[in-house]
């Protein structure tokens, strides 16, 4: 089983979030994270769904997506041909942050970022790959974390997708 980053670029719909994870839920395959934003055509949705499984499944998946009304073009890729980040936020107890000189040293290496700090607590938001995620997230476990979000992953890829003319022929 390899990993893969499926692109879907879609009309905005209602419902069609349930009819695309039936599809992978039908077929036992787990959604391992999933995001949904607008994309680089103004009007068209784009979904980054981050799976594990085989080519010749992935490939039937593309299939059975592309099967639904408002699905344009769908995608997909290895790691080695996208450019991917997630992004997370803690929250942590304010006093920690002046008390432990060691919580300041994670943040500085980490590349981590300080968003807001108020009397009770403070906000890191920190980018990047997931595992540089996860091993933040086991550092500052040791301080306790108040609260923890991850999104799902964001990826472009290396080479130009050309979707543009796609949907140019799709409008014509």
């Amino acid at each position: 089983m390899n990993q893969y980053t499926i692109s879907v670029y879609t009309e905005n719909n209602i419902g069609l979030l349930n009819r695309i994870s039936a599809i992978f839920q039908r077929r036992h395959i787990n959604i391992e994270s999933m995001n949904i934003s607008d994309s680089e055509i103004e009007g068209v949705s784009r979904f980054t769904i981050l799976v594990n499984m085989t080519e010749v499944n992935v490939k039937k998946i593309i299939g059975q997506i592309e099967k639904q009304i408002e699905v344009i073009k769908a995608f997909y890729h290895m790691d080695d041909d996208t450019i991917y980040l997630e992004s997370c936020m803690f929250k942590i107890k304010s006093d920690l942050l002046f008390e432990e000189r060691q919580i300041q040293n994670i943040i500085k290496d980490s590349d981590a970022r300080i968003v807001t700090v108020n009397r009770d607590f403070f906000v890191l938001e920190k980018s990047g790959r997931r595992r540089e995620i996860e091993m933040l997230y086991r550092e500052l476990s040791a301080f306790g974390i108040m609260q923890f979000v991850r999104s799902g992953r964001i990826a472009v890829t290396k080479d130009e997708m050309r979707i543009s003319t796609i949907l140019d022929a799709f409008n014509n």
